[in-house]
Order: structure tokens, then sequence, then C-alpha cells
């Protein structure tokens, strides 16, 4: 068996653009091993941030670190439409999306990707927007019986209603939870527009915030914990890695506590008890299962030393991959090598998306 042609697609329309684009670079240094080599030649495509998908010409520079605003701007919609796809795209085998936040990771570049009738790392449409969206993930994991932090969901239209509606509404809040809490747009990744409120000015202006960005909003109890983290790996039989706990002096895990290096602490393992870690992994498996994931996610939780409770945070269907993110360095500190971890993957995009013999 010849090469299998390995298209690997990052960028896109979202505000985790560059996040992407280092992810892209740490997976294309992953394929470059002797083995990975001999199985796969991988060609790059990027999705720039209007939309426009440019060649592994381009790709491949701004994998290198070239700058790209300034083609951006002169490569526009006019010239070539959204739609049109570069001619390498027709040779791809398997796809290897590597898109951050909406429009990547939310189940719609998922379901180009199927009607494009080619195999693709990670989770389908389903697990993605399920993944994706706070709200309905926090439905499916109640429906697994996973135990969460108490939360209260709001949209857009509420916040940005007349005067007297707006008040009803943080009172309603305020009578189901107490301070501080987290507000939180419902389909935004690596913790952008989170606010972390301590009272009711602040809870207003979060409220406000975060309508910007999403018509969907979570707010959520805030809660004494550990924050600790397991990634998952495989399809309909999935296995768990290690544990890791994240420390860290900011307020909350945000953008750039989670991105500038020295910011966060990462210990791998997590200094648990082992029913403790055994209990997160089992629950890591069960959410993955719970939104119909693949491939790979990563899940997100929270210890209350305490008591000994455990909750669900979130699960997050396509994580980062740069030199910071924890999934790659969970599998790593469990025993699978970058290298092998790409290649596991595309092994299970392979599996995954196969025709069953009739």
């Amino acid at each position: 068996m010849g090469q299998l042609n390995v298209g690997l697609l990052f960028g896109g329309c979202s505000g985790e653009h560059e996040v992407s684009v280092i992810s892209a670079r740490a997976i294309a240094q992953g394929f470059n091993t002797e083995s990975n080599r001999e199985k796969y030649q991988v060609t790059p495509f990027y999705i720039q941030r209007n939309g426009i998908w440019r060649g592994p010409e381009v790709a491949a520079a701004v994998l290198q670190g070239e700058t790209h605003r300034r083609g951006e701007k002169s490569f526009a919609l006019s010239e070539n439409p959204r739609w049109q796809f570069p001619s390498e795209a027709a040779t791809v085998d398997v796809w290897f999306p590597i898109l951050h936040g909406p429009n990547g990771e939310d189940g719609t570049i998922q379901g180009l990707l199927q009607l494009m009738q080619v195999p693709y790392v990670g989770s389908g449409v389903l697990g993605s927007a399920v993944g994706m969206d706070k709200l309905a993930m926090k439905t499916a994991f109640a429906a697994a019986g996973l135990p969460q932090v108490k939360y209260v969901g709001v949209t857009r239209s509420q916040i940005w209603s007349n005067p007297c509606v707006f008040p009803k509404l943080c009172d309603d809040i305020e009578a189901q939870l107490d301070y501080p809490m987290f507000v939180k747009p419902a389909n935004l990744g690596s913790s952008v527009g989170i606010a972390k409120v301590k009272s009711r000015s602040e809870l207003e202006a979060a409220l406000d915030q975060a309508a910007g960005y999403d018509r969907r909003i979570i707010v959520e109890a805030g809660v004494v914990a550990r924050e600790v983290e397991c990634a998952v790996l495989g399809n309909e039989n999935p296995k768990a890695s290690i544990v890791g706990e994240i420390t860290f002096d900011a307020e909350f895990y945000d953008y750039e506590t989670k991105y500038t290096d020295g910011r966060a602490n990462l210990l791998m393992p997590a200094p648990l008890p082992a029913e403790v870690v055994a209990k997160i992994q089992a629950m890591a498996i069960d959410a993955f299962l719970a939104v119909d994931g693949a491939g790979l996610s990563r899940v997100d939780f929270f210890y209350v030393e305490a008591t000994g409770e455990i909750f669900i945070n979130e699960i997050n269907t396509l994580p980062g991959f740069t030199s910071l993110s924890m999934y790659p360095q969970l599998w790593g500190k469990t025993g699978v090598t970058f290298p092998d971890l790409v290649d596991q993957l595309v092994q299970l995009a392979l599996e995954h998306h196969a025709i069953p013999e009739t």
C-alpha cells in the first residue's frame, strides 16, 4: 500500500485562528518522522479569516511562519469565492482538520468533509456540535448521569431586551446561583468571552459582553475546586489517558493564561488518590460516548477536595495541539509519543469512516 495523502486543514474563521496555525505546525512536525513519512504524505490547506481556502503553496508558507495578513486582504472573495477549493483537495485520502472554535469544531467543517465523502480525524457533525454548544453538552451530560455544577441558560434576546426584562433576568439568576459565577458564551472555545463575576454590576456587564459573542449564554455557579483534565483516544472503545492538573495564579484559566508560556503549571500525573483518578477516567469516557465522540477529546473536571466531589466541566472534541496543549502532553505522559498520536488519529479516522461490509 502506498502513502496516504493527509490533508492538514487549519486557520479558519474564528477567534482561535492563530492557535489553529500553531497546532498545525506541531502536527506537521509530528508527521515528519521516518515511520510516518513512509505511511503519509501531508498536504497543507489554509483557510483565511474570510473563509477562502488556500492551497499547499500558501499553506506551507504560513506553517513556516511567513506573514499572510497582507495576502488575505488582496485575495478577496470576488477573486475566489468561498465554495471554490484548491485543486489539490481532490487528491486527499483523509483530512486532519485542526480548526478550533466556531466554523471548525462545531460540526460545520465536519459536515462539509462528510459531503466530500473522505474520512476525517475527529468527531462527526453530531459529536462536534454537541461538544461545542455548552448548553447542549450539559443536557447530554445530564442524560448520561454525569454530575455538574448548577447553571442557568439565557439568550441574547433576554439580555438585549427592554429595561424592564433585563433586571428581572438578573434577579432570576441570583435566585438560583450564588456569587461568584462564571458567564460564558455557549459556543466559543479557549475561554474567549468568559468572565468571573462577583457582584450584580459585574454580572450585568458580563452578560452584555457574552451576548456580543453568542446568542446562547450559560451562567455557572463558581466552585472552589482543583481543575483536572483527561484525554480520550478511540472510537467505539475509547481509552483514557492519565489525569493532569492545571494550577495558575489568574482568576480563572483564561485565554492569556492558557496560551502564554509560564502562566500555568501542568502537573502530569495529577497528585490525586488512585480511586479519584479511576473515577475521572471513567467519567471522561462516559462523556465522550454521551456526545458521540470519535477520535479524540479532552474532558475537563472540577475536583472538590474538601468533599471528594467530582463535577464534569466540559468536553473539547478538537483540543489544541500546541506545545503548551494538554491533550498531546497527557498522552505523551501516558506513553504515546506525538508522532504515534497523529498516526493513531489518522488510523482511527479511517476506521470510523469505513463502510461496513454487507
